[in-house]
């Protein structure tokens, strides 16, 4: 698998990385430099759960799964981002004692461990550009993010190189950390809304439903749920009410759903006399008065 080994490439590539920064980080002084570790120790260890659990979500369903094993890889990109998070409030404050009490920077050092940074991580976001998952892409924007956070590291040193302004170095730590913080703080919103089970954002239900009931034997929809496991399969299930041949109905029903990207439903059939108000149901001119308010 493709996706996978791309992956192991990525956390092999951040794990060694983080420590050289580390090193690089003490020896050059830099509160920056020592951010950009964290990140990428961050994105290393996270880029192993992520490694782990995609295996794991490709699973097919199973007696115990039986929607399968797709949401594996939504908490791997919940744990990723959740060390991220912390990571990121940790180097905020200590940038900021920084900030209060500079001390001395070895500028060359400094620019020499950027133009390393930027270069690995540019490999490294190379190696993960392609892949879809959720988690996949919760790997690859840490790697651009990466590259993003050398870039400014370099910038500022060659600034600081010339200005002398200290200053410079915990600024861009903390630039660098909000970065993180504030992406973090999103992509942990895309997992929570999975796992509340809300309806996917790009499907109305209001419209699919209007959509359902205007094919051709359908007098009523109603019951629908609406799911995503990952943000790609969408997951539905329905009442219909009709007089006409189910298995026409359902197909029809299937079809129109299709269009939503749901490919996976359950349908109940219902027939006109199971609810007395829908008895009328064949005046289609009748149904779209919507005067049969949901009572059951």
């Amino acid at each position: 698998m493709k996706t996978e080994r791309n992956i192991l490439v990525a956390f092999l590539l951040n794990l060694f990385f983080s420590v050289f920064e580390l090193i690089g980080g003490s020896i050059t002084g830099s509160v920056a430099i020592v951010s950009d570790a964290i990140h990428d120790m961050g994105d290393a260890a996270s880029i192993g759960i992520s490694y782990y659990l995609e295996k794991k979500s490709k699973r097919e369903p199973n007696d115990q799964y039986t929607y399968g094993y797709a949401r594996y890889s939504v908490i791997g990109g919940f744990i990723t981002t959740l060390i991220l998070l912390i990571g990121s409030v940790v180097m905020i404050y200590h940038a900021a004692i920084k900030l209060a009490d500079p001390t001395a920077i070895h500028y060359n050092g400094m620019i020499g461990f950027a133009v390393v940074g930027a270069a690995v991580n540019f490999c490294a976001a190379f190696f993960t550009r392609k892949g879809d998952s959720v988690n996949q892409k919760a790997v690859n924007l840490h790697m651009l993010e990466d590259v993003l956070g050398w870039v400014v590291v370099l910038i500022g040193a060659v600034v600081m190189k010339f200005t002398d302004f200290a200053l410079i170095d915990p600024i861009m730590s903390i630039g660098v950390s909000s970065f993180i913080l504030i992406n973090a703080i999103k992509h942990l919103k895309t997992v929570a809304v999975l796992f509340l089970e809300k309806a996917p954002a790009n499907i109305d239900v209001a419209e699919l439903k209007s959509r359902l009931e205007t094919i051709e034997g359908v007098c009523h929809v109603h019951h629908i749920h609406l799911w995503s496991i990952d943000a790609h399969n969408n997951l539905a299930t329905l009442h219909a009410v009709t007089d006409e041949d189910p298995h026409k109905i359902k197909q029809a029903l299937r079809a129109k759903l299709r269009e939503y990207s749901v490919e996976h439903v359950t349908i109940e059939i219902e027939t006109g006399n199971e609810y007395c108000d829908h008895s009328e149901c064949h005046a289609k001119s009748i149904v779209h008065q919507d005067h049969h308010h949901h009572h059951h």
